[in-house]
């Protein structure tokens, strides 16, 4: 014989409005009471109907995520999926299933459109690669639950949540510089990179405090890969001036700089110094590894989940911060320099 929510009524000594009530999570019930009726549930192994419940509460406990996923997309950018692993965290234990789509920007608006006008999802998560000011204005028009991975590069509506890559910068500069190094260099993504050039400002805004000069020629940009990375490392090296440690914006571009140093017989970390940012599996692969500017994103994903939440709880709300402050993890590429 089936269990009915009459039955977990009885057990959990309320009525069958009120079980209705703690299943939907709508209505004030107290704590003790939910508890009280989700322990009869598991007591009589009563399951609910989720399907036929999310109808009848208009919610599909389904959250999407639109971002951009290529062919070697693990490699390119790990932390993304560490990300989602903490937003399916977060969502999970609301019962919230997360649903991902990788999607060109130019398509992105049309296909939140749809969705949203079928009810098949509750939220959406959008990477900042793919909005533009149509999605932000759909989400203002429709008031669609949403939450920005990245600060928007124009004005805009959306709610938003990042890491600080200015505080980043920082954090490189002024470690290097308590390391007793004194010469520094950056090597970044091109112009247009936002994450490269906001890590630049947090660097040049310490070194401006202690009146130390990056050299013109120490201050080099190029595409955020391995090859750009050696040419920009050669560069380097055939300055008159070398410098005593190297700021590189990712593991990329740090790959290739230690390549460059390596057949350039240069000594890491005795000779020259290297710093990265993020702590990708290629940070610990590099002999020496890498010292890096860490940034939890597991736990920016689960914020960002947790945001969503909210956001489908009360679509007015704004959310614009910073979620996770980084971090320096000193490894074997930089030391402690004899002053």
């Amino acid at each position: 014989m089936s269990v009915t929510i009459r039955d977990v009524a009885k057990a959990a000594q309320t009525s069958a409005a009120t079980v209705s009530k703690v299943m939907n999570g709508s209505g004030s019930i107290s704590q003790a009471t939910i508890d009280r009726v989700e322990q009869a549930m598991r007591d009589l192994g009563y399951h609910p109907n989720a399907r036929a419940r999310n109808f009848a509460r208009q919610s599909t406990k389904m959250v999407l995520f639109l971002t951009t996923l290529g062919k070697n997309a693990g490699f390119s950018n790990p932390h993304m999926f560490e990300m989602m692993s903490g937003m399916e965290e977060a969502l999970a234990k609301k019962g919230y299933l997360l649903c991902v789509k990788s999607i060109a920007a130019e398509e992105a608006c049309g296909f939140v459109e749809k969705i949203f006008d079928s009810k098949e999802a509750d939220g959406v998560v959008l990477h900042a690669s793919i909005i533009s000011p149509a999605m932000d204005e759909l989400v203002a028009v429709r008031e669609i639950p949403h939450i920005v991975i990245g600060i928007p590069d124009f004005p805009s509506h959306f709610s938003w949540i990042d890491i600080d890559n200015r505080l980043g910068g920082e954090l490189a500069a002024r470690y290097l510089l308590q390391c007793g190094y004194c010469s520094l260099a950056f090597l970044g993504g091109r112009q247009e990179d936002r994450i490269s050039g906001h890590r630049l400002e947090g660097v040049l805004s310490v070194l401006n405090e202690h009146d130390v000069l990056i050299p013109g020629g120490h201050l080099r940009r190029g595409a955020s890969d391995c090859d750009s990375g050696y040419a920009m490392t050669e560069e380097l090296l055939s300055q008159k001036e070398r410098p005593d440690a190297i700021i590189c914006a990712n593991n990329y571009i740090a790959y290739g700089c230690v390549m460059a140093l390596k057949e350039h017989g240069e000594v890491i970390p005795e000779d020259i110094g290297v710093i990265a940012f993020d702590e990708y599996p290629l940070s610990r692969i590099l002999k020496p590894m890498l010292t890096v500017v860490d940034i939890d994103v597991f736990d920016m994903g689960y914020q960002t989940g947790k945001c969503i939440l909210s956001k489908i709880r009360k679509p007015n709300l704004t959310v614009r911060y910073y979620s996770t402050l980084p971090s320096v993890l000193e490894r074997e590429s930089t030391r402690k320099k004899v002053i």
